[in-house]
């Protein structure tokens, strides 16, 4: 009873060390987004993004399908830094729906000289071979 017990502790510590792993790399590609965004790279906030057509992402204007869609959508959204402003994201949840998805819900923020705004999103990550990527987005 007592080897069954060891090799569970062991089973759920390398589970949580794994978990831990895959938060600690969704918070490193948010904070790269945020800095990206501050740095007026538009390209370099959607490498955060699956680069695929079934990307979906929703806003005020309903769904958008694709990565390159969805590119588009941000450039024509936020033209210059001015529009962009300086974005923060809080994040107010991260829980795994499974070994290879995550879902997040957090707030961002843009402040910026021409008004602020913010809102809610809703985020699914998805484990790919190129590291987690988004592969839904709600924001609004």
């Amino acid at each position: 009873m007592k080897k069954i017990l060891t090799c569970l502790a062991l089973f759920i510590t390398i589970l949580s060390i794994a978990q831990n792993n895959d938060i600690v790399a969704i918070e490193q590609i948010l904070a790269k987004q945020e800095k990206a965004w501050n740095d007026g790279n538009i390209e370099a906030f959607m490498i955060g993004y699956w680069k695929n057509d079934s990307l979906v992402f929703v806003g005020k204007n309903g769904p958008t399908y694709g990565f390159g869609k969805t590119l588009a959508n941000y450039k024509k959204s936020y033209p210059d830094t001015a529009q962009m402003g300086k974005l923060h994201f809080d994040i107010l949840n991260m829980k795994p729906l499974d070994k290879a998805h995550y879902f997040v819900v957090g707030k961002w923020h843009l402040k910026r000289t021409v008004g602020d705004m913010g809102g809610h999103f809703t985020l699914i990550f998805r484990k790919t071979k190129q590291g987690w990527k988004i592969i839904a987005d709600h924001s609004s």
